[in-house]
């Protein structure tokens, strides 16, 4: 579905590390500021273990997880909203995101610099979100004062759009970030194509050493923040999911996941949160060629569902037929959640459920 989350942040954080074990990509990560100069885009599976029990039932010829694309974006410095550091390309790749992924170092070591001398994670922070919001509020400015010229004899929509970038230029001039205040869906169509940095969700990712995976004083620094600005908030450790993307089988990395005490790689925290940010969830569809798990944004009807999957599926609808995730696996498939009564006729307007497995009915 074309969903992006734009991994920033400072130089030498663990950004292309991270990348690179999300993508298992071969993406430059040396000790130095710049070294990732074009955007590095990389298309991961969602993990859902839904789809792996649902293959288990259906025994399909093939499995389709959904996926979710990352950009790495080169290491944003002070003064890139004026063009430091290479950073008014950069600011643009971060424009073409639907969410930021922001990596925040919270460890020290002797061997890899920090662009600033020290480690200092809310430093960090203040240092990017402060381009991010200069950016905007250029931006923002621009569009002021162009709009202002035609709203007074312009329509009601250049009027509504003076009004609301009024709003705009008030909030980045304190300093803050846009999704800090809540914009009505009328507002937030007349500003889309602005594509303001501030307004996208965020992800504090705080990258820790292998001694503090559970967090430490830095870590929580990072966590604290997040909360204060609402925004979600993921530990890793960047080296140890390098590490463990390389072993080659399931079994060696659930050997060195117990080994470090983890139930899971902290990149599928990552990729969920990015999930969630986006306001998005999993259907299934379910058949002998194959079980596949599709992304919608949460509160989508059944008629936009089945859009996805085909145009001609919107166009001709007649109906669909539903059973909970729960359901289909209590009842061991199709058949039997049919002969129990789970299985049920939806409208248009049915509101797909997160793990629905939907079978679309429809005539063109």
């Amino acid at each position: 579905m074309g969903f992006k989350c734009g991994i920033v942040g400072l130089p030498n954080v663990g950004k292309s590390t991270l990348f690179n074990a999300l993508t298992k990509a071969s993406v430059s990560a040396e000790n130095y500021p710049f070294c990732t100069v074009e955007p590095n885009l990389g298309v991961v599976p969602v993990p859902d273990n839904r789809i792996w029990r649902l293959t288990e039932i259906a025994q399909p010829k093939k499995t389709i997880p959904s996926t979710m694309s990352f950009v790495d974006i080169a290491g944003l410095v002070e003064g890139a909203s004026q063009g430091e550091g290479l950073g008014n390309r950069f600011l643009s790749h971060i424009r073409e995101a639907d969410a930021i992924a922001h990596v925040v170092r919270c460890f020290e070591d002797p061997n890899v610099g920090h662009v600033t001398g020290s480690v200092s994670p809310l430093t960090d922070i203040e240092t990017i979100n402060t381009e991010l919001v200069l950016a905007d509020l250029e931006t923002a400015s621009r569009a002021e004062t162009r709009v202002r010229k035609i709203a007074r004899a312009g329509s009601k929509e250049d009027k509504e759009l003076h009004a609301v970038l009024e709003v705009i230029l008030s909030t980045l001039d304190q300093n803050r970030p846009l999704r800090s205040i809540e914009l009505s869906d009328r507002e937030l169509e007349l500003i889309r194509d602005y594509r303001f940095l501030t307004a996208k969700p965020v992800m504090y990712v705080a990258n820790v050493d292998e001694v503090s995976l559970e967090g430490g004083e830095l870590a929580d620094q990072v966590r604290n923040y997040s909360e204060q600005d609402g925004a979600e908030f993921v530990i890793v450790c960047s080296k140890l999911e390098a590490e463990i993307a390389q072993l080659e089988t399931d079994h060696e990395r659930d050997e060195y996941l117990a080994m470090v005490g983890l139930e899971e790689p902290g990149l599928a925290r990552v990729i969920r949160t990015g999930y969630r940010l986006l306001g998005l969830h999993h259907f299934f569809t379910v058949g002998p060629e194959e079980v596949r798990a599709w992304t919608i944004p949460i509160g989508a009807m059944a008629h936009a569902a089945a859009s996805k999957i085909h145009t001609d599926f919107e166009r001709g609808f007649i109906r669909a037929e539903v059973v909970g995730y729960d359901e289909f696996i209590e009842h061991r498939g199709e058949t039997a959640s049919r002969s129990a009564g789970a299985l049920r006729s939806e409208g248009k307007e049915y509101q797909i459920a997160d793990g629905d497995i939907v079978h679309f009915l429809f005539n063109v």
